[in-house]
């Protein structure tokens, strides 16, 4: 599953930060060239039906091919996530650690796609779930999908 079946109904969930606007730059302090650590997110629209949530952070312009910075799911319903706090069950990034991993582009403005789902299940996952294991593992179970995009270029 490599993006949300647009045929499937699910909701619209609305995500934003208050640290930075929709399509704006990521502030230093969350990534790799400040305190890395993740930023705060707002969800609106959540169904009721939701039982927990799931959130997948990356980059899609990385040279290599999408960079995956963050993995997290089995987070209780919830319309506020903290900054630099773990929400749920996090699984392994593409920099092999289980926590999140700020933007830090090689070269260039990169965009940072910060994707949270509202599931109808808990999902039992192992600690090193990646995360193509949890969009397989969801992929039946969701009922509502938002994303906020921010952009960041590395201050050399």
């Amino acid at each position: 599953m490599k993006h949300i079946d647009k045929a499937v109904d699910y909701k619209q969930l609305v995500i934003s930060s208050s640290a930075f606007k929709a399509d704006g730059l990521i502030p230093s302090k969350y990534t790799c060239d400040g305190d890395n650590i993740n930023p705060p997110l707002e969800i609106k629209d959540i169904p009721e039906n939701a039982v927990c949530l799931a959130l997948i952070a990356d980059d899609p312009d990385a040279p290599g091919g999408t960079w995956v910075h963050w993995v997290v799911w089995n987070i209780p319903v919830t319309h506020h996530l903290k900054e630099d706090h773990i929400p749920g069950l996090e699984g392994i990034n593409d920099f092999q650690q289980k926590h999140y991993g700020g933007p830090c582009p090689p070269s260039g403005t990169h965009r940072y796609f910060f994707k949270v789902y509202a599931l109808d299940t808990l999902l039992e996952l192992p600690s090193g779930t990646n995360k193509l294991q949890l969009e397989k593992a969801m992929s039946e179970h969701i009922i509502g999908f938002g994303e906020l995009i921010g952009l960041y270029k590395r201050l050399k």
